[in-house]
């Protein structure tokens, strides 16, 4: 989960909205069924990306977030005063749905901002708890997916593949390439023929293409990387067949085997798109 800084434009109000970010991230870390984004890392998103999140925000932007940070739900709000009450309204988004929540804490001079903060970030954490069918897209299993891949190219010709994915990790060298094995591993149990440079047959399409991996962030023993694959498929004659891109994320307790699981899972879901366009 990603707080974002709260919208405080109001008179009287105009400081109170990255405090109330702080307050809601911090009592909501304090759940042990939810892990935040650390507010360094949002800032540094939104220094390098130009993302101006608070009070109003689109599905695209929250999918983006999604995307560069492995937040699954998003929270912005408003801070703003009504009479001699103060509100606190929030919205939580799925990035993966586009589906939203509104919540909302409120209370005269009596009640501090961490308390009404401690109020809003309950209301958070019941919504993300009891509603998770709706915020989170459902996770395909790997054996789901598979399934569904073999039944796209039912009754096609599977073409001999060739597959040589040049892969990179920004930091630690990590060896053995995870994308081109996993799309390869896939391709065979789907019933493709593959073949390699130490084979002495030609392949009827050649999959071609890069993918890199970089850390993400660290919630205690937990570490997230993200990963990127591009490819691009050629028939025997050169024509080229397909072009795509996948990006994801993934969490492990090593650097190592979430970078590697980014780009699998990067790998499977790419399979799905490409397997029944190189098929005839």
């Amino acid at each position: 989960m990603a707080v974002f800084d709260f919208d405080s434009r109001d008179e009287g109000v105009r400081d109170l909205g990255p405090k109330a970010a702080v307050l809601v991230s911090a009592n909501l870390s304090a759940d042990p069924q939810i892990v935040t984004v650390e507010r360094a890392e949002i800032d540094k998103l939104r220094g390098e990306q130009g993302l101006g999140l608070s009070g109003n925000v689109s599905a695209d932007s929250a999918a983006k977030v999604g995307q560069l940070t492995g937040a699954k739900v998003l929270v912005t709000g408003r801070v703003f005063k009504a009479g001699d009450q103060t509100i606190l309204v929030a919205k939580v988004i799925g990035t993966e749905t586009s589906r939203v929540y509104g919540e909302i804490a409120q209370g005269g001079p009596a009640l501090t901002l961490a308390d009404l903060c401690a109020t809003l970030a309950r209301k958070i954490a019941a919504d993300v708890t009891q509603k998770a069918d709706t915020l989170v897209a459902k996770v395909e299993s790997r054996e789901e997916r598979i399934a569904k891949i073999k039944h796209s190219v039912e009754g096609k010709k599977r073409p001999v593949v060739a597959v040589k994915i040049e892969e990179r990790h920004y930091g630690p060298h990590i060896i053995d390439p995870a994308a081109q094995t996993e799309l390869s591993l896939i391709l065979q149990q789907c019933g493709f023929g593959l073949v390699d440079e130490n084979s002495t047959n030609r392949p009827d399409v050649q999959i071609t293409g890069e993918a890199f991996s970089a850390f993400g962030m660290q919630k205690g023993n937990l570490i997230s990387c993200t990963g990127r694959l591009e490819i691009k498929a050629r028939d025997a004659s050169g024509n080229i067949l397909d072009i795509d891109r996948q990006a994801s994320v993934a969490v492990d307790i090593a650097e190592h085997s979430a970078a590697k699981r980014a780009l699998e899972n990067a790998a499977d879901e790419l399979a799905a798109r490409l397997l029944p366009k190189i098929s005839r």
